[in-house]
């Protein structure tokens, strides 16, 4: 009986240990700094492919355009 205690002790304090890191990664994940760097990390990644920016450039000139023109007609 005092075999399967131990035992029993074991696989709790196993269990804690195993608990304990998977918290620490689910509090490290769910960090909102970490969070805003992965995004500001992926918005300069995709803003550094040249059809992205430019097409973002001449998307913003038309809006442009199009709210001079509305504004002076």
């Amino acid at each position: 009986m005092a075999r399967d205690a131990d035992i029993i002790e074991r696989d709790i304090e196993q269990a804690r240990d195993a608990l304990a890191a998977t918290l620490q990664e689910i509090g490290t994940r769910a960090n909102p700094q970490r969070l805003v760097e992965a995004g500001k990390e992926q918005v300069e990644t995709t803003m550094a492919d040249p059809r992205v920016r430019y097409t973002l450039m001449g998307l913003g000139a038309l809006i442009v355009l199009v709210l001079l023109r509305k504004l002076f007609r």
